[in-house]
């Protein structure tokens, strides 16, 4: 019996401070294994424990501290931009190449339609196992990527559909050969470009939202954040390394940075929270996926009939109020 749940342990891929949770599961399934092994009755006992376990859970959950949202925005089991793309998207056509020398897998793109909306979807995928996270560089995109998106957006623009980008990645890859073919020239030219754009952008930070690797999908007229994602311009052991020498500090980082969804939604920095299961998306992806799709339908409707320019005026006005807010207390 303990050779049987150990193996359940083993299948899981627990945080730290879900730990108590898992343990008071594990002694529910050894009552479980018990009761059948010895034909007696733990009914009221395992209810009792599977009570527990819930009201712990909701404390833990509705308690979170910003590095411990991190950790659930970085979780290997947590939905990528291809499993949304399955679960809300139909007739998804992927596009490749960024027409000068490569086709980055670490960001992906194409034609798809949401209901019975024509999209341009674009985003960031990390992969969905480490055979594929290695593959795709976890999300951390090549300047070839950058210029993939970027052409994308004005194939989109072209055809007039309304673009939608989802954003995964630690940050855009920092090697020596990514710097050499311009990386940061790639990313600025989608800067520039966005700006200018005359359709709807809409971006949704799924899981962590690095530094300008996040935001060189992310120049949109709305931001949207799940609920367990984070969004900032470094990460907080970044942070900590650079202001303290010690990357330990990284949990007193991510707290002072304001990166959940919850401090950035005050600050005006995002349009719109996502909600997610309890313990976040990865526990139930098909959930998480309806709770998307009636978003990004309700953000691509304020645009529906908007003229072009006034589209391109609103992502100008967006990021011009940044700054002006009562910041204080921060």
């Amino acid at each position: 019996m303990k050779e049987i749940i150990k193996k359940k342990r083993k299948k899981k891929n627990i945080m730290d401070f879900e730990k108590p949770l898992y343990e008071l599961a594990y002694k529910i399934d050894e009552l479980r294994e018990g009761a059948k092994l010895h034909n007696i009755d733990l009914s009221k006992d395992i209810e009792k424990m599977e009570n527990q376990v819930q009201e712990l859970r909701e404390q833990i959950y509705e308690h979170l501290k910003p590095h411990q949202i991190v950790k659930i925005s970085r979780h290997i089991d947590r939905p990528t931009a291809l499993d949304y793309i399955d679960l809300i998207f139909t007739d998804f056509i992927e596009l490749h190449g960024d027409r000068l020398n490569s086709d980055d897998p670490s960001i992906i793109g194409g034609f798809a339609k949401i209901d019975s909306q024509k999209v341009m979807i674009i985003g960031h995928q990390k992969g969905r196992d480490l055979k594929g996270r290695k593959r795709r560089n976890n999300g951390m995109a090549q300047p070839g990527g950058y210029r993939k998106a970027g052409r994308l957006m004005k194939l989109a623009e072209k055809l007039s559909l309304p673009i939608i980008t989802l954003v995964d990645t630690p940050g855009a890859y920092p090697g020596v050969e990514a710097e050499e073919n311009g990386q940061a020239e790639a990313i600025a030219r989608n800067l520039y470009e966005m700006s200018a754009i005359t359709v709807p952008i809409i971006t949704v930070i799924t899981g962590e939202g690095g530094s300008g690797g996040a935001l060189g999908l992310a120049f949109s007229n709305d931001v949207l954040m799940m609920r367990y994602s984070v969004y900032s311009t470094i990460s907080p052991e970044g942070c900590a390394a650079i202001l303290w020498d010690d990357p330990s500090q990284a949990p007193i980082a991510a707290k002072r940075l304001k990166i959940t969804a919850e401090d950035l939604k005050k600050l005006d920095v995002i349009e719109d929270i996502i909600p997610e299961p309890l313990g976040g998306a990865h526990n139930d992806k098909v959930v998480t996926a309806q709770s998307m799709k009636r978003y990004l339908l309700k953000h691509l409707h304020k645009y529906q009939d908007m003229a072009p320019s006034a589209v391109a005026k609103n992502r100008y006005d967006r990021f011009r109020k940044f700054g002006s807010q009562n910041i204080k207390g921060l």
